[in-house]
């Protein structure tokens, strides 16, 4: 049981109690971030970027941590998310373990980590979380409110929640409710996990870890989060040369595999058990519409209740995780609210993963659409 903070990541502390919206709360709960650029004198520069499942709030380097970050292309000075104009704040997402509280995190009232007694997790829950950030900064205001992902999903349930508090809105590779292609493939990460005895009901420790659980969620992941087309062109059939494993029946035997077991065996030492399940289910929780007060189950008519001046909506054509006919239900409701909708189909063969590698695709839509943006500061 451990958090994997990166060195500078600063703590906002939490309202405490901090209710969660399935029950129960939080004493003394904190969200980690990390910041670039300065606030301007009117305070009109701020930027939040929310992130996917796993990242962290180091999403480049800074003066604090010279080390890349996960968008170490996209932000910073002269970059896309250009530091030299905007303050910019990413936030780790609450039910983390990079600094957040999540299960992995100390009940202060035990002295042990919450493990399964942390309460159940929304993205609502993650959104407030959030703003709790903004107000430990004195942020009245945000230019723009970026999210990948689940960082997608908690920039709505952010912009429903918060009307009129941020300016413009970047959407990539979002949604707005779980689908249940994505459900089933979470749903089965989930098992894996919890199927390996050394979970143990989340009682697992160091020595007794669930690290054939964890490999099997992340190899399914990673298949998920690229495209046929990517593991077709990057692996094709290519055999192992060294075949280490010649001995063991039905062990791996194409690089394709080893890509996947290296890609396993570095997720299990970077990321908690139980707050991957905590998150992984607050993404299949999700579901716009049973937030909106309209009461509709039509998607696009529920987010036609959010109030936002700009809008671009960025999707990879090749993503099946969060397939692009969502970036379009996105584009038409904020449209459809009253906003400006940019909306770009991206033509990138890297799946759901294409914002973080492709950025010669993703980064002139949202360079061009904040440079938009600097009028209005």
């Amino acid at each position: 049981m451990s958090e994997f903070i990166s060195i500078g990541t600063r703590f906002a502390p939490l309202p405490s109690p901090f209710p969660f919206k399935r029950g129960g709360s939080l004493l003394d709960g904190r969200v980690a971030f990390e910041t670039w650029g300065q606030l301007n004198d009117k305070g009109s520069n701020a930027l939040l970027i929310l992130t996917g499942l796993s990242p962290s709030a180091h999403a480049a380097s800074n003066a604090d941590n010279p080390d890349r970050g996960w968008w170490e292309a996209m932000v910073g000075p002269g970059k896309a998310v250009d530091s030299d104009d905007w303050f910019i704040i990413c936030v780790n997402t609450l039910g983390s373990c990079k600094g957040s509280s999540g299960p992995a995190s100390i009940n202060p009232e035990s002295g042990q980590p919450y493990r399964l007694g942390f309460p159940d997790l929304s993205v609502e829950d993650c959104a407030r979380a959030a703003k709790a950030v903004l107000n430990h900064l004195h942020i009245d205001t945000l230019a723009c409110v970026i999210g990948n992902s689940m960082g997608g999903m908690v920039a709505l349930s952010f912009l429903q929640q918060y009307p009129l508090y941020a300016r413009s809105h970047i959407n990539v590779s979002g949604s707005a409710q779980a689908l249940p292609f994505s459900i089933a493939i979470r749903s089965l990460q989930r098992e894996a996990i919890r199927l390996d005895p050394a979970w143990n009901n989340g009682l697992y420790t160091e020595g007794s870890y669930p690290r054939n659980g964890m490999r099997i969620a992340r190899k399914l992941g990673v298949v998920t989060y690229r495209s046929a087309m990517e593991w077709d062109g990057r692996f094709g059939r290519v055999r192992l040369i060294n075949d280490d494993h010649a001995s063991e029946k039905f062990g791996p035997e194409f690089e394709v595999e080893r890509y996947l077991e290296a890609h396993a065996e570095r997720f299990v030492d970077q990321f908690d058990p139980n707050c991957y399940l905590y998150l992984s289910r607050a993404m299949d929780w999700f579901d716009f519409c049973l937030s909106c007060a309209k009461g509709s189950t039509d998607v696009v008519e529920s987010l036609a209740g959010i109030n936002i001046g700009s809008v671009l909506v960025l999707g990879a054509e090749t993503d099946i995780l969060f397939p692009l006919h969502q970036q379009q239900q996105i584009a038409a409701g904020l449209s459809q609210g009253g906003a400006r909708v940019s909306f770009e189909a991206l033509d990138s063969h890297q799946g759901h993963d294409a914002f973080l590698v492709d950025i010669e695709k993703f980064a002139p839509p949202i360079r061009r659409f904040l440079d938009e943006r600097k009028a209005e500061l």
